[in-house]
């Protein structure tokens, strides 16, 4: 059941049973790895056990000071230009120059590059609200380019979606949000109030599970959001 749960396993496991069928995740990487991004550092302790859990955890540049100094360890990678590290952990930089995209989605290509598309996100909401903004919208053009991604912060985990959704084993009551990207032809069973082809943000907004398993089915991407419940 998904709820807030004792440890990282169980809230990967249950977050959410999530199955988003209709996109192609071909990578065969079974490591659990994080990219920490420079938001604000996580807070809630699932989060924090995330992290020290971890198979891997590449940093977003500055992010590698937070995490050296909350954990004590040296993530695997640091990537950006370097321009905020601190110079003793340089030799982890993998470092990229170009101003075209933001050090989140360097990270995220750099994995890629190492054939690792199955990534969890902490540490990208916080602080200024246009970093929060993009990295949230940035989730549909990682959904676009194959990785298997969710975002966690310390309220919820946000889940990007192509065609079709499926949660199990959902509390009644567990708030729901879509976030629509351009898809059209909603439906949903499961929810409470009745979904369609949402053209601004609110509008997808603060529905509910009023069953154990929720469906939402449309063609095209959008972006589930789901609170600790």
């Amino acid at each position: 059941m998904y709820k807030l749960c004792r440890n990282a396993a169980e809230l990967q496991n249950e977050v959410l049973m999530l199955n988003v069928q209709c996109s192609m995740f071909n990578s065969q990487c079974s490591m659990n790895t994080l990219v920490l991004a420079n938001g604000e550092y996580p807070k809630n302790e699932i989060l924090l056990e995330m992290l020290e859990e971890a198979d891997q955890v590449v940093c977003c540049d500055g992010a590698a000071n937070a995490y050296i100094r909350h954990t004590g360890k040296i993530p695997a990678a640091i990537v950006g230009d370097g321009d905020s590290i601190n110079p003793r952990h340089r030799m982890l930089l993998h470092k990229v120059e170009e101003q075209e995209t933001n050090d989140l989605t360097k990270a995220m290509h750099y994995l890629k590059e190492q054939g690792v598309k199955k990534i969890d996100i902490l540490g990208a909401t916080g602080k200024r609200e246009d970093h929060t903004l993009g990295n949230i919208s940035l989730l549909i053009e990682y959904l676009r380019e194959g990785f298997d991604v969710r975002m966690f912060t310390d309220d919820g985990v946000f889940i990007p979606c192509h065609d079709l959704a499926e949660i199990e084993c959902v509390d009644s009551g567990q708030p729901v949000s879509i976030f629509n990207f351009g898809a059209t032809g909603f439906q949903a069973e499961g929810l409470k109030y009745p979904v369609y082809d949402f053209t601004n943000w609110w509008q997808g907004t603060l529905n509910e599970a009023v069953e154990s398993d929720v469906t939402i089915r449309a063609n095209g991407d959008f972006l589930i959001y789901l609170p600790y419940y």
